[in-house]
């Protein structure tokens, strides 16, 4: 959530980041009436509580009619100050709700509009010239690599198994990003894949997410769509010391989607399933560091792009299409050649204190004093990083060339061939 100061003291940057994400400027007065009924509500009861403590001590002093006089206003200042504590929890409610309501600050620079709005900053690699293209379903079926059909009769619709080299490919990829999150200071970790609904609403992914988000109702648990979202709920109602840099996480986990209005080309195969893996960077910074930590989980990403030889572009993502926690987001796309079209492989958030006020997460500043820190995000490896893989790397015969770097964690294989050939 976004810091109720800014709201009293620059609401005008807020209603401008509202325009930006093509959300309700309205939102912010709302927002701004319910902290300032909140405030006098508390003041109010404060008030009230201090009468009632002199009035206290009045009491004990009084004899006689004065006493009973005393009494008489003591317990009608009783039932006021019950009524005043009612109004500040009913006042306090009302501002969470209207605070939760209003997604992060759009940094400046992020450009205004929705999904197409983008920039490209920049784009890396040459796209490959195919004699004959197939999509990575044809390969990956060439390969024994996925078995769709088995997937669905087991689970559904956009389910799938990944067999042998498939599943070994998974494997390759997601151990070399992790390997590369290591050596460069992550914490690896397995995260749980149910996390409990004030981590998952902590995390932003309960407001307009929401319908993306499986839920176990029995048991009031829901399954995670990244492991960021058991990352940032890990220090919740912690304070850090962030003395020596940054705290980073690199989070391994099955993630959950019910991607619900999604259609056409990126339902067939493996682009957009509802179970998948990833490999999730996470960091917690103090919000002074976040937007250069921003470019370093951005420099990690590429870096592992260039290892896997895929020709990719960068975006920064219009402020329609930020997540509400997001403040910037950039995202790696590389190139499809069956679609001849870019396809998104990695996106790195800077949360700023969204999320970590709503989780409170802190650290102590060089006075030491607590203060919200900031978390960002971003991805190095998912399964649907093999769609490319298989298509940007792929031969005339159906084989794959396999990239130098990922040879070694698939036993030195240099070319994935067509189970017969």
């Amino acid at each position: 959530m976004i810091d109720l100061r800014l709201i009293r003291d620059d609401p005008d940057t807020v209603r401008a980041s509202q325009r930006a994400r093509g959300e309700s400027a309205e939102l912010v007065d709302t927002l701004r009436e319910a902290d300032s009924s909140r405030r006098s509500a508390v003041l109010r009861f404060e008030q009230l509580r201090a009468e009632q403590k002199a009035l206290g001590k009045q009491v004990a002093k009084a004899a006689g009619d004065e006493k009973a006089s005393l009494l008489t206003r003591t317990k009608a200042l009783a039932a006021e100050v019950k009524t005043a504590e009612s109004a500040v929890a009913e006042a306090e409610s009302t501002l969470q709700q209207a605070q939760l309501a209003i997604p992060n600050i759009v940094e400046p620079g992020v450009p205004e509009g929705g999904e197409d709005d983008y920039t490209v900053l920049r784009e890396v690699g040459d796209k490959p010239e195919l004699e004959k293209t197939r999509d990575h379903l044809e390969l990956a079926e060439g390969l024994r690599a996925v078995d769709m059909e088995r997937g669905a009769k087991v689970s559904g619709a956009r389910f799938y198994f990944l067999t042998g080299i498939g599943a070994q490919l998974q494997l390759a990829l997601l151990t070399m990003a992790a390997d590369q999150a290591v050596d460069n200071g992550f914490t690896l970790m397995v995260t749980p894949s149910l996390v409990r609904p004030e981590i998952m609403g902590g995390t932003g992914f309960l407001g307009s997410h929401a319908p993306e988000v499986y839920r176990l109702e029995a048991d009031d648990l829901y399954l995670v769509g990244t492991s960021e979202v058991a990352l940032a709920g890990y220090h919740s109602d912690e304070i850090l010391d962030l003395s020596d840099g940054p705290r980073r996480y690199a989070g391994w986990s099955s993630c959950y989607r019910r991607e619900a209005g999604s259609y056409g080309k990126d339902t067939r195969g493996i682009i957009r399933v509802h179970q998948f893996d990833k490999l999730e960077m996470f960091s917690y910074t103090t919000p002074d560091d976040a937007a250069a930590e921003h470019e370093r989980l951005l420099a990690w990403e590429q870096e592992m792009l260039g290892k896997v030889e895929l020709p990719y572009r960068i975006i920064d993502t219009a402020a329609g299409d930020l997540g509400s926690s997001a403040a910037r987001k950039y995202d790696c796309e590389a190139w499809l050649p069956s679609q001849q079209r870019w396809l998104e492989l990695t996106s790195t958030s800077n949360c700023t204190t969204f999320q970590a006020r709503r989780l409170n997460v802190r650290y102590r500043d060089e006075h030491g004093k607590p203060q919200t820190a900031a978390t960002l995000n971003g991805t190095l490896a998912t399964t649907r990083w093999i769609v490319a893989i298989l298509e940007n790397h792929q031969q005339l015969d159906g084989s794959v060339r396999v990239p130098k770097a990922l040879q070694s964690y698939l036993g030195g294989r240099e070319v994935l061939k067509p189970v017969g050939v």
